[in-house]
């Protein structure tokens, strides 16, 4: 499927979980990093780590878990 508009694909619920319940991350920090994705038209992980969300060891589980996902 081709993203005509060159959009970012919101977060999965999925991700979201992994983020909050396996590393520990506020659901306040979550929310902020998706608003910011959204305005942002980029990718949550990096936005997180960009304003400081998430430190680059949890970034790179997130892009880890996003590989076997």
């Amino acid at each position: 499927m081709n993203n005509i508009n060159n959009e970012i694909n919101p977060a999965s619920d999925e991700l979201c979980n992994f983020i909050v319940d396996k590393l520990g991350i506020s659901k306040t920090a979550l929310e902020l990093g998706v608003k910011r994705s959204s305005i942002n038209n980029a990718p949550l992980p990096i936005v997180m780590w960009s304003y400081g969300l998430i430190t680059i060891s949890q970034l790179k589980l997130i892009l880890l878990w996003l590989n076997n996902n």
